[in-house]
């Protein structure tokens, strides 16, 4: 994996204001204007060198002449002019003969060549030692005569570590005109130039010089740090460490690299990066140092209050050493607080704490936000006293923190904090644990957790928990762990049966309080919901109602109104629709978020059940801004929402708004969510056309066990990529690998299997001109095989009651049609003319009423091609539709098989164009595939013997002796599509 980037990344614009500035032209015969000098200023790491580098890249592919020198951190042992010896010494080489008649006359200037500035017995005295006045006149002689013929770029690199000589000579030639086109360039790090720092009031001197200007590059925008990580790490890499690279960097170009290059997976800062950042704390005194590491101790930012109380310092004292860390530029101000110029810098200076070090300061800082000294949060008296070794505080204050992280929408943090309590519990010095309600911080746990979207992590915790409770542990304690546990089994793919563990729940809290009660039948009437067992689940949601009525639990009862109201949705009748409206209404009016979501999310449903897309749209679009909101994006039901509102915008042909809606940069998504929106994006791809289609589907292979969606969407991808090859193998593989997969988490006759099964049968219909009789042959079970799952599935949904909307109604009458066009292109029983023509009429029709875009022009653009030879007007028409909406869409691949359908234009000879007619160019189509005249008739719907009459036609135009040769020059001057 690379570790630098060999691509400037996010600096065109200070690259063009640079190029601008110094009048860099693409022609020498352009000459630039007067004298130009810019102060580069950046951070250490920021990018200056790199982009020095392409500038001057630039200056020599424009002509100019380009030297460089660089100071050298030398400490106490400067050697003076350091930067421009390394100057002369590029110039001897490049212009030897201008350099040689400068040195002859400015003998001064022999001095400052590379050799002779070696190690030697010379003591000076041999010339008097050079005169200043003479070298400076030297150098700046050289630099005109080096410009003479084409403009001269300059750059001198790092002159925060310049000695005094050096800088006295740059202000020289800043002031003295050169009669020649000469630019200079020098740099210099900003965040070293502390108040004392030799270079500071240098800088300011020179900023007031005519000529010179000075640029601040600044921090790299977070979407070029983005850019940058993926240059990096080219391999597949989580959004959510991208986004941790991302915040700590910083936008510093050479923390991304260190971090990217590193383990940083693992939390801490790489060491050649600690060593870097660690070099800023040896410049302080001893009582800076402390004040700064025990900083360092309280996280990223300290308050001034708590660190004047944590560290115990004299405040005349503090303040000293507080001024020395921000001269430094190791500490900036923020308000009242102080915050580490660099995050890394931080974490690197509190990881070179000793352990024993760590533990004072942590108990030093919860010592005084227990007893009030300090005014500070929960989570940071959390943090402090769980370091610092008083775990009974960080028991209390971790719970606290949770619930406070809760109430203002934050429930990754509060995840968090009640797992360190629930961690905390088996620590003997907790002491007595009377005073914490264990089954309900365990739910706590879970809902938070749920609500993160981490979902597998809850059902861990609810198992784990349940598994250690004792067997005498009380019955309504395990009921209520049961219930949370049955509703996070049912909205995953997990093999526990979360019905029968529901049904146990309520048994085991029958003697419970009422309010427990009434949470474990809804959570059971919600789970019966799902089971499709509507009467068991409507008798339980009633119960539970009554409880709620008696108990005034708005929000429960909005909850179990929304699963009342979503037991009979998939009727698809408007009382639905209108049922879900007032369930949003009365669970807004409540505070019931979660019931809010998930009613949304089953009115989004309903409406795309029904093919209403745009207010399929709007109810997911509703449900995922409520989740934002409120600060749960990653809920089941929010993020659902979005994934859901991607697909129906997918479908009905807005590509470029789902690619945005699945677009994760910039953000943290569980690991799942991110698979399912790589999934999208994959589908997408594929329907474009796009390189990497393949590699992004398969990236998330992983989690099909996890998660039945990611199979789906990217099985879906893949067979559209085998669609496009005509690949068999790879539409049966994939077929048979989800279904594999799903027949384990679900069962075998899933309704997506529908679908699946049709777009298989697809790709062996388009594959069949391909393929060899026998070949064909062997393909004709298979394709049997595919018809009668298709037909299994939609059967047994029916039987169970289901009410099929527009999309499985156009897919089952589809999976007909794939299996008679396969017929028909395979030549295996071929059906009639009328019979084939039907099945596709029919097929159009109802995926029009469908309305999805992309698979509504699949279909026209099946039908065009068999309309071809026999109603080639309908068939022009269909295929017009089809091109408008691939092109719209993006669509590539089905526009270029439109393109060798014949719907547009092909690029052929002209004289062969013309010297055919059309129908003896679709039997010589036929005829390059090795078809007999008996399957060419049989596929055209005419007889062998005025095929016969066209293939002897096609041989005299082409003055060919066989059929062989015929397709030969066909193929030749460009006339098979």
């Amino acid at each position: 994996m690379p570790t630098r980037s060999a691509d400037l990344v996010g600096r065109d614009a200070e690259l063009k204001e640079l190029s601008s500035r110094l009048g860099i032209v693409a022609s020498v015969r352009d000459q630039p204007g007067p004298q130009q000098i810019v102060l580069l200023a950046g951070d250490a790491g920021v990018g200056k060198t790199r982009l020095l580098r392409e500038l001057r890249d630039r200056a020599h592919a424009a002509g100019w002449h380009v030297v460089a020198g660089h100071s050298l951190d030398l400490g106490d042992s400067a050697l003076p002019y350091l930067a421009f010896s390394e100057i002369l010494g590029r110039l001897v080489a490049d212009q030897p003969a201008v350099t040689a008649a400068t040195i002859e006359d400015h003998p001064a200037l022999a001095r400052l060549q590379p050799g002779r500035r070696i190690r030697s017995l010379d003591d000076g005295r041999e010339d008097g030692g050079l005169q200043r006045a003479d070298l400076f006149e030297a150098v700046h002689a050289l630099l005109t005569r080096a410009a003479a013929d084409a403009p001269l770029l300059v750059v001198v690199e790092d002159t925060h570590w310049a000695d005094q000589s050096t800088r006295d000579l740059l202000s020289f030639l800043f002031t003295r005109p050169f009669d020649a086109p000469v630019h200079l360039v020098v740099s210099y790090r900003s965040d070293d130039l502390h108040r004392r720092h030799p270079l500071r009031r240098q800088v300011a001197e020179w900023s007031r010089l005519r000529g010179v200007e000075r640029v601040q590059l600044e921090p790299l925008a977070a979407v070029d740090v983005r850019r940058l990580v993926r240059l990096l790490h080219p391999d597949p890499i989580a959004e959510s460490d991208v986004v941790d690279i991302v915040s700590r960097a910083e936008g510093n170009a050479f923390f991304v690299e260190e971090l990217v290059g590193a383990t940083w997976a693992t939390g801490g800062v790489p060491a050649d990066l600690a060593d870097v950042l660690l070099v800023r704390l040896d410049r302080l005194d001893d009582a800076a140092r402390q004040v700064v590491r025990t900083a360092a101790a309280a996280g990223r930012q300290v308050s001034h209050h708590l660190l004047a109380a944590a560290s115990g310092v004299d405040p005349r004292a503090l303040d000293g050493a507080l001024r020395d860390a921000v001269e430094m530029n190791v500490l900036v101000p923020a308000r009242e607080a102080y915050a580490f110029r660099h995050a890394l810098l931080g974490e690197a200076i509190y990881d070179d704490l000793l352990p024993g070090e760590r533990v004072r300061l942590h108990a030093s800082y919860a010592a005084v936000l227990r007893t009030g000294e300090a005014v500070g949060t929960s989570a940071e008296l959390a943090r402090h006293a769980r370091l610092g070794q008083d775990p009974r505080t960080a028991l209390f204050a971790c719970i606290e923190a949770g619930n406070d992280a809760m109430r203002v929408g934050g429930p990754e943090e509060a995840a968090q904090h009640y797992e360190q309590a629930l961690s905390l519990l088996s620590d003997p010095a907790v002491g007595d644990l009377a005073d914490i309600d264990v089954p309900d911080l365990v739910v706590r746990t879970a809902d938070a957790l749920t609500a993160a979207g981490h979902v597998p992590r809850s059902i861990a915790v609810l198992r784990e928990q349940l598994e250690q409770l004792p067997a005498d542990a009380p019955a309504a304690a395990r009921g209520q762990l049961m219930t949370s546990l049955a509703l996070g089994l049912a909205i995953t793919d997990h093999p526990l049966d979360e019905l029968e563990m529901a049904r146990q729940a309520v048994e085991l809290v029958a003697d419970a309080s009422p309010q427990q009660r009434a949470r474990s039948l809804a959570g059971y009437a919600r789970i019966l919901s799902g089971h499709l067992r509507h009467d068991e689940a409507r008798d339980a949601a009633t119960e539970a109602l009554a409880l709620t009525r008696q108990l005034d639990m708005p929000r429960l009862s909005a909850d179990i109104h929304t699963t009342l109201a979503g037991l009979d949705r998939r009727a698809l009748v408007d009382e639905i629709g209108v049922s879900l409206r007032e369930v949003i209404e009365q669970a807004r009016a409540a505070g019931a978020v979660n019931a809010e979501l998930r009613a949304r999310y089953l009115l989004g449903r309903f409406h795309q059940d029904r093919a209403e897309f745009d207010e399929a749209v709007a109810a997911y679009a509703a449900a995922r801004g409520r989740g934002v909101e409120v600060g749960t994006p990653w809920s089941p039901f929010a993020f659902e929402s979005r994934f859901m509102e991607a697909m129906v915008l997918f479908a009905s042909g807005h590509w470029d708004a789902a690619a945005a809606l699945a677009d994760i940069s910039g953000e943290s998504p569980p690991p799942v969510y991110e698979a399912m929106l790589t999934a999208v994006t994959a589908q997408l791809m594929a329907g474009r056309g796009e390189s990497g289609a393949s590699e992004r589907a398969r990236s998330v292979r992983g989690f099909w066990p996890k998660e039945g969606i990611v199979a789906i969407t990217t099985a879906t991808a893949l067979l559209e990529l085998a669609e496009h090859a005509a690949d068999v193998d790879l539409a049966m593989t994939t077929y048979d690998d989800i279904v594999g997969v799903l027949s384990k988490t679900w069962h075998d006759r899933f309704q997506a299997r529908l679908r699946l099964a049709t777009q298989a049968l697809g790709v062996l219909g388009t594959a069949a001109a391909g393929l060899s009789g026998t070949e064909r042959d062997d393909l004709a079970q298979v394709a049997g095989d595919l018809l009668a799952d298709g037909h299994l599935v939609y059967d047994y949904h029916r039987e169970l009651g289901v009410e099929f909307g527009p999309e499985a109604q156009a897919w089952i009458v589809r999976l007909d049609a794939e299996h008679l066009r396969w017929r028909w292109a395979a030549q295996i029983d071929p059906p009639d003319e009328d019979e084939l023509v039907g099945a596709w009429r029919e097929t159009e029709a109802r995926f029009a009423h469908y309305a999805h875009a992309h698979e509504l022009a699949r279909v026209r653009a099946r039908l065009a091609a068999i309309l071809r030879g026999t109603d080639p007007a309908a068939s022009r028409e269909l295929a017009d539709a089809a091109r408008a909406t691939a092109h719209e869409l993006g669509a590539e691949p089905l526009v270029a098989e439109l393109v060798a359908l014949g719907s547009q234009a092909v690029r052929r000879e002209p004289a062969a164009v013309d010297a055919l007619t059309p129908r003896e160019r679709e039997i010589l189509e036929l005829v390059a595939q090795g078809r007999s005249n008996g399957e060419i008739g049989k596929q055209l719907f005419i007889s062998a013997k005025t095929v016969s009459v066209h293939v002897s036609n096609i041989l005299g135009k082409f003055d060919a002796s066989s059929r062989t040769e015929a397709a030969a020059i066909a193929r030749r001057r460009g006339l098979l599509g």
